[in-house]
């Protein structure tokens, strides 16, 4: 190797772009390309041919710049289109118009015709982008439309139809998960559903705890009972409310409990009301152990949908549970806090308490002299 061609090399070992290169990192696609002067051939970073010489390469900005220095794109990343990503999002964009347009729900053979793929694939792609499967897309969809119509007075029946329901028994058959109470219920904004409640105190202010005849389906925290008062009224605005009985308090009394231990769990059944990826998201914040921590990155891996970062940030704020689906466990990529429904301050004291916890529970105890 001559002078210039070894002062070529560590000048590209010496670039933090090679390490990238060297690891195909998708993230840094787009950002910059780079070219090599053997073949004439400029890649994006991710691409998987086999590296070249650092003696060799070049990098580029834009592709207008690896073209305008006489290279030209490779035919297999294909620098100068747009990232597999991207085209895969705006892709399942149509597929989900789709969906949403058709009479009755078009098959995953269909959808994968449609995308000129295979099923298999369609629906791995359908689910790293929207966070749920064809089908279950297209239930979800179809159970807005419900409650939408529900909200304007339609009849069940017509609302059903209208939203590509074939028959009342198939919508009656999900319709717990689907609205969190029947249609007729839903319609009268909760008017038929009896919820009791009570509010109590803890180390971390006031909570008040609801619960169906399915089990608990809130647990809220504020500095002062009035607010939760209303914010359970927001929740279920038809609802009845009812103060909790002596045996009701018990239930208070164990939720309380796991605020002040959150090791000890809740063993107590819970009314988990929301769209399927918001269910997908809380079942994985339940199976992190108390005392450890996840970032919304790691959970949208967990449930397989990578991509879905912001819709995961997004669910863990809707999580009305506080505690018994402990969202206070995810953190950013970084290890630090991001915000919490119930304020920042209780997150930062609930993971203490669970370190504080795991610290007592791993200290060897004392020997007896």
């Amino acid at each position: 190797m001559n002078m210039n061609a070894e002062a070529r090399a560590v000048a590209t070992r010496n670039d933090p772009r090679w390490a990238r290169v060297l690891h195909r990192d998708r993230s840094a696609d787009g950002t910059f390309f780079y070219s090599v002067r053997t073949t004439r051939v400029y890649c994006r970073p991710s691409c998987a041919a086999r590296p070249a010489r650092p003696e060799n390469v070049e990098f580029h900005m834009t592709t207008a710049a690896a073209e305008h220095a006489g290279f030209r794109p490779c035919k297999r990343c294909k620098p100068n289109q747009a990232p597999a990503a991207i085209q895969h999002a705006v892709q399942i964009a149509e597929l989900c118009r789709w969906i949403e347009q058709a009479e009755s729900f078009p098959s995953l053979a269909a959808l994968a015709r449609h995308a000129g793929t295979s099923p298999y694939h369609l629906h791995r792609r359908f689910k790293a982008v929207t966070g749920l499967t064809p089908k279950a897309y297209a239930m979800a969809h179809r159970a807005k439309q419900v409650r939408r119509a529900l909200g304007e007075g339609r009849t069940i029946t017509d609302a059903l139809y209208d939203a590509g329901f074939n028959s009342n028994g198939r919508f009656y058959a999900t319709s717990g998960g689907v609205l969190g109470m029947t249609p007729t219920a839903f319609r009268q904004g909760g008017l038929d559903t009896t919820i009791q409640f009570a509010i109590d105190h803890c180390s971390l202010g006031a909570i008040l705890v609801a619960a169906t005849e399915r089990g608990v389906c809130a647990i809220f925290m504020a500095d002062d009972r009035k607010t939760l008062r209303g914010d359970l009224q927001d929740r279920f605005p038809r609802a009845v409310l009812v103060e909790g009985d002596a045996g009701f308090q018990q239930q208070v009394a164990k939720v309380i409990a796991m605020v002040e231990a959150p090791r000890l769990g809740l063993d107590l059944p819970l009314d988990v009301r929301g769209t399927a990826f918001q269910q997908r998201v809380w079942q994985a914040l339940r199976a992190i152990p108390a005392g450890e921590k996840k970032s919304y990155a790691a959970i949208a891996k967990d449930i397989g949908a990578p991509k879905a970062v912001r819709a995961v940030a997004q669910a863990c704020a809707a999580n009305a549970l506080a505690v018994a689906i402990p969202c206070h466990r995810v953190v950013r990529s970084d290890g630090s806090l991001s915000g919490y429904r119930w304020g920042p301050e209780r997150k930062q004291a609930l993971l203490e308490r669970e370190a504080d916890e795991e610290g007592t529970l791993s200290r060897p105890s004392p020997r007896r002299p």
